[in-house]
């Protein structure tokens, strides 16, 4: 009993671990598409920028995954860091999309 896990600590593992796993898949897949393609709709100093602030934030995530992991749940993140993450997937999003219309 006195090693059951709070309900918080649950509830945080349900509902930060996919979240950072889908931080990860989405920041990778950018990162790739971005150095395997010479983007046209996107200057080459912007694609340049967002490339490492990819590769940053993608540490950023990993270490918020090995905190989670490692306190078996009980280290979170804050929403002041957590909200710059989702800016930055939405960018994602938009950048696959002006891609995909490009190759279109």
């Amino acid at each position: 009993m006195f090693n059951a896990p709070l309900p918080e600590t649950k509830l945080l593992k349900t509902v930060l671990q996919p979240l950072l796993e889908d931080f990860q898949f989405w920041f990778g897949r950018t990162q790739t598409l971005l150095e395997a393609e010479q983007l046209d709709f996107i200057p080459a100093a912007d694609q340049a920028n967002l490339l490492e602030r990819l590769r940053q934030t993608r540490q950023e995530v990993g270490v918020a995954q090995a905190l989670l992991e490692a306190t078996d749940g009980q280290a979170g993140v804050e929403t002041s860091v957590i909200v710059p993450w989702h800016q930055l997937v939405l960018e994602c999003w938009q950048l696959g999309m002006r891609f995909q219309q490009q190759r279109a």
